[in-house]
């Protein structure tokens, strides 16, 4: 395998970091990652840290890794590198309930205001014939 360009991992004391290797010119390296919302840790030249980490920062660090893989050589840990039958998040699932029940019809919606389906013979409304006149009582003109 080649010398990654970048390598992404999880540090105890910066969260996730990315560290650009000798291949990867500083100002390269530098313009990619403050895209990804990585910024350049003071206390260790050549070091990387995902800025606000607990904002979803396992899905931001994923997704940099991606994205950094579509031109540069990228090696991450095991629970960085973004696979895709990796299970799904809890957003996930929440929009996907939330999808389902927008399917589902309403067990409170009137199904006789449904429209039939097309195709289908269209019930004729009941026939209003037109009365007769009756005759009015009282006093006429």
């Amino acid at each position: 395998m080649d010398q990654p360009h970048v390598r992404f991992a999880i540090d105890s004391q910066y969260g996730f970091v990315a560290a650009p290797t000798d291949r990867f010119p500083d100002h390269l390296a530098h313009w990619y990652l403050v895209r990804e919302q990585f910024v350049p840790v003071l206390e260790a030249p050549g070091l990387y840290r995902l800025t606000h980490p607990h904002r979803d920062g396992l899905r931001r660090t994923r997704q940099a890794v991606h994205d950094l893989r579509r031109r540069w050589t990228v090696h991450a840990d095991d629970v960085l590198d973004a696979a895709p039958h990796t299970a799904p998040s809890a957003l996930t699932a929440q929009r996907s309930q939330a999808a389902r029940a927008a399917a589902a019809s309403s067990p409170q919606y009137d199904r006789s205001l449904e429209s039939p389906p097309l195709g289908a013979a269209v019930p004729s409304p009941p026939s209003r014939a037109p009365r007769a006149a009756a005759p009015r009582r009282g006093r006429g003109r």
